[in-house]
């Protein structure tokens, strides 16, 4: 099963878009082939539902694990996408990322995602193709969502240099087409466990060994996935980062900690990577005039931090109670974190509430 959309993205409308499928590939006799020459996010669910219960057919689909992905132009199962073997990212990590949260099927703070996927792209050098602009790319990604019947998602969107005719360091000239992968994922199997929100969650501290360019969403991810083993091995769930004496972030967190009623978090620089819903934190705490500021912290100021929070797309606000095994404000939650967390819960729901808007132009206004 493959579909397939348009080579000309940028002159996508609404029928256009919808992709066609290719019925050769499997037998799909208890379906109306006639009636489905153009894909629906309904076609999807009667071919998995026909896949998974026709014991005939040699292909068994787990949409629940093996959803519809996006792949240079097409719309397809993700065990049907074949990635070159001498595709940059998989030589050498040449792309970028971004892990953008849905909720009620729609992406949530997508502009600010596709403008730090834009920044990104900047600094490495790669070039998308006008076809790709954030328009399109957002195109793509509510169609993706719409194949997978998406409520409450998480999408993985990933861009490289694409593949090159050998392998070498050096860029490719002329230039390759940048290889352009986007895939969901229930945000369910993402998010936290709510008694991490009850009881909060271990940390230990790291030496922060990664490169000098993390302000990139790079896809080069071996020193983070080190460091969080790391803290896992230990019994913990995150490793916050140690960089010559200054915290910088964990290993997929910003950081933010509470010292006498005031809130503070490290400020963007190279050392770190600048997280939309850090952002999003920062603009709601000043919002409701809770005393916030973005300064260096210092490893000694962590340790004796009244309260220490992690924030990520997929995990919102997490309180901190214990660090390198010794407990952080007694090893409760803190009052602060909890007045945050309701702000943040608080604007999701509103979110939500503007989602289920029937009038399409009221909900673009309120979204």
């Amino acid at each position: 099963m493959r579909c397939t959309i348009p080579t000309h993205i940028s002159q996508l409308s609404e029928q256009s878009f919808q992709p066609h499928i290719k019925r050769s590939i499997c037998p799909l006799s208890n379906l109306n082939h006639e009636a489905a020459s153009v894909a629906t996010p309904k076609y999807f669910r009667e071919l998995a539902h026909y896949l998974a219960t026709d014991k005939t057919n040699v292909v068994n689909v787990n949409m629940k694990t093996l959803p519809i992905s996006y792949y240079n132009g097409d719309f397809l199962p993700i065990e049907e996408v074949r990635i070159s073997p001498l595709d940059r990212g998989f030589l050498f990590a040449d792309g970028v990322y971004e892990v953008i949260p849905v909720y009620q099927g729609q992406p949530f703070r997508l502009q600010e995602h596709l403008d730090r996927l834009s920044r990104s792209l900047a600094e490495i050098k790669i070039e998308l193709p006008t076809a790709y602009n954030q328009t399109n790319i957002a195109k793509i990604l509510t169609s993706l969502i719409e194949h997978n019947e998406g409520k409450d998602l998480s999408i993985y969107l990933q861009i490289t240099r694409g593949a090159s005719e050998s392998r070498d360091h050096a860029f490719p000239s002329p230039e390759c087409t940048p290889t352009v992968f986007a895939m969901c994922q229930s945000m369910n199997s993402a998010l936290i466990d709510q008694a991490d929100l009850t009881t909060g969650v271990a940390a230990i501290t790291h030496e922060d060994y990664r490169w000098h360019r993390c302000n990139i969403k790079s896809i080069a991810l071996l020193p983070n996935l080190l460091l969080r083993q790391e803290a896992i091995e230990q019994g913990a769930k995150e490793a916050i980062l140690i960089r010559e004496g200054w915290v910088t972030e964990g290993s997929a967190s910003n950081v933010f900690i509470v010292q006498n009623g005031v809130i503070s978090t490290p400020p963007k620089s190279s050392w770190l990577l600048g997280g939309v819903t850090r952002d999003l934190v920062i603009e709601l705490l000043k919002n409701a005039n809770l005393p916030i500021t973005e300064r260096p912290i210092s490893a000694t100021e962590l340790t004796s931090a009244d309260e220490i929070w992690l924030s990520s797309s997929t995990k919102a606000i997490v309180p901190v109670t214990t660090l390198d095994n010794k407990p952080v404000n007694e090893g409760a939650i803190g009052s602060i974190w909890a007045e945050a967390a309701k702000l943040y819960r608080s604007y999701i729901a509103d979110f939500r509430q503007a989602c289920e808007q029937p009038n399409p132009d009221i909900r673009e206004a309120l979204l």
